[in-house]
């Protein structure tokens, strides 16, 4: 790599930190909000190919789902 391309290679890394440094908030500004956490649904049931909760060690749809069918 000749050296005037690893110089502007540098340069345009400084002028992204640069950047980047400019979106922070400063010490007089209010700090970022905390990340959101994604809303997850909770399941009051096994799905039909998760261990059943029986702990026979079948899949919930060849254990208990079976046996509610009937």
């Amino acid at each position: 790599m000749p050296r005037d391309q690893f110089e502007r290679h540098f340069e345009r890394r400084r002028e992204e930190e640069d950047r980047y440094k400019k979106t922070l908030p400063k010490d007089d500004e209010p700090p970022l909000p905390p990340p959101v956490e994604p809303i997850r649904a909770e399941k009051s049931e096994p799905g039909r190919n998760d261990p059943c909760p029986c702990g026979s060690g079948k899949k919930f749809k060849q254990c208990c789902a079976r046996k509610k069918k009937k």
